[in-house]
């Protein structure tokens, strides 16, 4: 990995201890009811960086996509969604098991390195991947449906190094556990979803590798419009 790569993380807080290990496309336990407005504030950050994350946030719910509202109330923090730019790396709490986080003050979905000159490709990838894990979307290498063939001490060799400096379990939950495919709504892996982290060959034992990707892939639109239809 490059010095500067930064990688997302999915946070399922201990008041959600019960979901036990579930990651995934769209892990069902997690979705939101289809037509529900979801209510989104910033607990800090740039006024000018919450406008483009409002923006690039909207793309999942724009015409023709997911049959959701994201609703961004002013002078408030009692939402559904709190976002915060002050704690370490980038990551949310997945899917509706953010409202079992009571605490107001408390962020459910975190970018600790975008700032005002953040580029327009960084913060779309970031943004589009965070508020996909909001709708319930799991990391797309964790997908049941199709299972990498891992080297598992090459990433744990990498992951737990800088930049990321992950611990095992970090490294565990976020790589290696998958749900069962009973557990969510999904397609065959996508190599090109926003949710899918890059993944170097020496990273499995088939060479399978994957690039950095920045937008929304077909069957990320396709998926989302399924499980939240019109």
């Amino acid at each position: 990995m490059a010095k500067d790569d930064k990688w997302c993380f999915t946070w399922i807080p201990a008041i959600a201890a019960d979901t036990g290990k579930s990651r995934g496309a769209i892990l069902n336990d997690a979705k939101w009811k289809k037509g529900e407005t979801i209510t989104v504030s910033f607990l800090d950050g740039d006024p000018g960086v919450q406008n483009r994350v409002r923006a690039v946030a909207q793309q999942w719910t724009g015409p023709s996509m997911a049959n959701l509202t994201f609703d961004f109330p002013k002078n408030t923090n009692k939402t559904d969604i709190r976002i915060s730019f002050k704690h370490a790396g980038s990551w949310s709490i997945l899917g509706k098991y953010c409202r079992r986080l009571t605490d107001t003050t408390q962020a459910t979905m975190n970018y600790g390195w975008l700032r005002p000159g953040s580029s327009e490709d960084e913060l779309r990838r970031v943004v589009l991947h965070e508020f996909g894990h909001a709708l319930g979307f799991i990391h797309e290498h964790q997908n049941p449906l199709n299972s990498i063939k891992w080297n598992r001490d090459a990433v744990i060799a990498d992951l737990s190094g800088p930049p990321n400096n992950w611990t095992l379990a970090d490294i565990n939950t976020n790589m290696f556990e998958q749900p069962t495919a009973h557990e969510v709504t999904g397609t065959p892996l996508d190599k090109a979803s926003i949710m899918m982290y890059p993944i170097p060959a020496s990273w499995t034992t088939d060479g399978f590798t994957t690039g950095l990707n920045t937008d929304l892939s077909p069957e990320d639109k396709k998926l989302v419009k399924q499980v939240y239809p019109k």
